[in-house]
């Protein structure tokens, strides 16, 4: 007969051996969980383990409609077992519910292999959960770089080139797409028109309405009528397009210039205002004449002319210009016509590089919180 310290090694041995055997199962079924970055399948693959490895019954997750082998309908709490998954953070992503054979209570080596699975589950779900996002991320991402083409594609390719007068502009979106809009359209007379608007709001919304706004705009600009007229026909448009075009209402202000008689027509709606500055530095601002576009309906807007003599200088811009902060300081109208008048730069893609450039000393760094948005028309001196 076996002595009793016999016994006790072979009982070691076989409870070790069970133990090898559980690691075993539970790093092969732990390479099956981990073998998908689908959240599906994941779910799919420790729901077969449960069923066809561990011989349970039946086995769920709630509320995805998997379920694998055969589920009470209406069983009482103490005939299931429910194992939570939750995430890095303790936050519950999915419980497991498993249905034991007959009802009956576990063994150790079964408990302990769920509670294992259940936890590489958690982790595998985790992952593929992340997956998911970093997938859908990119796939937005790529969406919204080829809408920040598309929309860089609207704005004017080539500029005007007219004797006597220079023309520039710059546009730097917040994000990926803004809300900003600015174009230059020849007319048939020989006049110039042109516009710089802003919808209310930042980001894929607002760069959507004032995507719409340019083909209203050009539509309009293209019958020549007197740039009044053409003011309040936009704003008709934009309340006829209804309560959310409405709720992203459209500040612009539009300008014809006429080079021959060196005169400009304005009109603002809502907009920041405009500045003209003569060759002696004396400024004029050109302030709204009436409220944003689609916000009244039946709106009627004035129009003003003023000459364009020569060495004049004109500035129409978004208010991601002054809407800079250092601290509590904002870089403001006053400090944005102060840079311009003084400008030594008579060209005007010149005028605008020195601007960004004080706005940008301005700001030490922080990164731009709103879009930035200008339009330059410069007239040389006779001489020039």
């Amino acid at each position: 007969m076996a002595s009793d310290a016999q016994l006790a090694a072979d009982g070691e041995t076989i409870e070790l051996q069970q133990q090898v055997a559980r690691l075993q199962a539970l790093l092969e079924a732990s390479r099956q969980v981990h073998g998908t970055i689908r959240e599906e399948e994941v779910l799919e693959s420790v729901l077969r383990i449960v069923v066809r490895e561990l011989e349970m019954a039946g086995a769920a997750f709630p509320g995805s409609g998997l379920a694998y082998g055969d589920m009470p309908a209406d069983a009482a709490g103490e005939q299931l077992l429910i194992y939570p998954l939750a995430d890095r953070g303790g936050n519950k992503m999915t419980e497991l519910v498993v249905a034991s054979p007959g009802a009956r209570e576990l063994s150790l080596s079964e408990a302990d292999f769920l509670e294992g699975l259940a936890l590489q589950a958690a982790v595998a779900l985790e992952n593929a959960r992340n997956h998911k996002r970093n997938v859908e991320f990119a796939r937005l991402q790529q969406d919204l770089d080829a809408a920040r083409q598309i929309q860089r594609s609207l704005l004017p390719q080539t500029l005007p080139t007219i004797s006597g007068y220079s023309v520039a502009f710059r546009s730097d979106t917040c994000y990926e797409v803004g809300g900003d809009y600015l174009d230059i359209v020849e007319q048939p007379d020989g006049s110039l028109l042109m516009a710089v608007a802003d919808v209310a709001g930042k980001g894929l919304a607002s760069a959507i309405m004032s995507t719409g706004f340019r083909a209203a705009f050009r539509g309009i600009a293209a019958t020549g009528m007197p740039l009044d007229e053409l003011a309040t026909r936009m704003n008709q448009h934009h309340w006829a397009e209804g309560e959310e075009a409405r709720r992203r209402y459209v500040t612009a202000i539009f300008l014809r210039l006429h080079p021959e008689a060196s005169e400009i027509e304005v009109v603002n709606a809502g907009h920041n205002p405009g500045f003209l500055v003569d060759a002696s530095g004396t400024s004029y601002q050109f302030d709204a004449a009436g409220t944003p576009l689609g916000l009244v309906p039946g709106m009627r807007y004035a129009c003003e002319r003023r000459h364009f003599a020569p060495g004049a200088r004109l500035l129409f811009y978004t208010d991601g210009l002054t809407e800079v902060f250092r601290g509590d300081e904002e870089f403001g109208p006053e400090r944005l016509l102060n840079e311009f008048s003084t400008c030594p730069s008579r060209k005007a893609d010149g005028i605008l590089d020195a601007l960004w450039g004080a706005i940008d000393a301005f700001a030490e760094g922080r990164p731009q919180a709103d879009d930035m948005t200008a339009l330059a028309l410069c007239r040389g001196k006779t001489s020039e």
